[in-house]
């Protein structure tokens, strides 16, 4: 059966109709350019390109970690969900450095006049910008950052109502963000049960404000279970199947964030569980500082140099670089400048094409798609050579 809107030669000749019409309202138009682009504006609001934000406070989370309260210099602060990270370029020596960290503060705390994120970092020797931002950040300091990035937060059509937190050392902070999200009244309905590993109870990532937030909502919990402290009285040893299924309650959605020994074991256990796909969700995987830990990962490798030639426009840079490190620390070390947010394979902003020679690419974060894998490109940040590389990286 077919359907006719204003008849056979009129539905047939729409698109003539449709073109002429077009003409016309250009013939008709001022010759005088629209000065806005309301569309361009509202993106740039929702995703700027780049932002300053102003140091306003420096306090201790635990003796290892520091809270950083950064408020917008234009006092702007885009819209973003509990559990998603900022990035901060940071020029250390010659080099423009790039590196996210999660937001531990709640987005109703960055709106108002007053509006304010914060980020939590733990000292962390091999890592480099932990221990930079605890040697040289201070009040009073500029960062220029950009936001919101990820896909690690609590979504209504995805997720059930009942949360269950997994979280190691400072994996906590996207959790953080959700209990006082919850407790402020947002996310109605929520509740999250936060099951933390720690060490001993004189280390525990914000500690203060996890106490806190559970004392002002019946709808957060949390559970500390601590591996190393025999004076200890609530849950101790390493976060079990036997500890997730007490407190799990009933239709949870799982969330992990933490280190990767305890990722590995996360996972097993929800296998274990039976636990659906679609209710187990964890935050990006930084790879290892030992690259030999990678699955798949040619042992032997870590130990070889390689030269990279690195094409930029016309200009070509031959640069060295070690097996066991990415080509996007090689670039960082040698003062190429190179675009990573996630700085483990998944967002793509430092996506590159490989040109000659012979690649390992990691596979705990691997986002690139399908037809890149085939047409050989690759993201910089979670992919080690493994022979000299010819690649071509957009100039910055």
């Amino acid at each position: 059966m077919s359907i006719k809107v204003k008849g056979f030669l009129k539905d047939v000749g729409g698109a003539s109709r449709v073109t002429e019409l077009r003409k016309q309202s250009i013939e008709n138009a001022s010759d005088v350019p629209q000065p806005k682009d309301f569309v361009r504006e509202l993106a740039d609001k929702l995703h700027p390109a780049s932002m300053q934000f102003k140091v306003v406070s420096v306090k201790d989370a635990s003796p290892t970690s520091k809270i950083f309260r950064l408020a917008s210099v234009d006092g702007h602060i885009p819209v973003f969900q509990a559990g998603q990270y900022i990035n901060f370029r940071l020029k250390i020596g010659d080099s423009l450095l790039t590196r996210p960290y999660t937001i531990s503060s709640a987005p109703f705390e960055a709106r108002g006049e007053n509006g304010f994120v914060e980020v939590t970092i733990r000292r962390n020797r091999p890592y480099l910008v932990p221990d930079y931002f605890f040697d040289n950040v201070k009040e009073g300091d500029v960062l220029d950052a950009n936001m919101p990035f990820g896909f690690f937060y609590w979504e209504p059509l995805r997720d059930s109502k009942n949360i269950v937190a997994l979280a190691g050392g400072s994996g906590i902070t996207p959790f953080l963000s959700m209990a006082r999200e919850i407790a402020y009244g947002k996310m109605k309905g929520t509740k999250i049960t936060i099951i933390y590993g720690s060490v001993n109870s004189s280390d525990i990532v914000l500690k203060n404000e996890l106490d806190e937030v559970e004392k002002a909502c019946k709808d957060v919990k949390v559970v500390h279970v601590l591996s190393d402290d025999k004076d200890w009285e609530g849950e101790k040893g390493f976060v079990t199947k036997e500890i997730i299924e007490k407190y799990s309650g009933e239709d949870p959605t799982y969330m992990f964030c933490g280190p990767l020994p305890m990722y590995k074991l996360i996972v097993g256990i929800m296998n274990d569980m039976g636990v659906r796909q679609k209710r187990f969700r964890h935050d990006v995987m930084n790879n290892p500082v030992d690259a030999t830990k990678i699955e798949g990962y040619p042992v032997g490798n870590e130990q070889k140099t390689f030269n990279i030639t690195v094409v930029r426009g016309v200009d070509e840079t031959v640069i060295p670089a070690s097996g066991g490190e990415p080509v996007a620390v090689a670039l960082e070390r040698a003062a190429i400048p190179v675009d990573t947010h996630c700085r483990c394979g998944e967002c793509g902003f430092c996506r590159t094409q490989l040109l000659e020679g012979d690649i390992f690419v990691s596979p705990m974060g691997d986002g690139r798609r399908m037809m890149d894998k085939e047409m050989g490109w690759f993201h910089a940040c979670a992919t080690y050579p493994v022979s000299d590389l010819k690649i071509k990286i957009p100039i910055m």
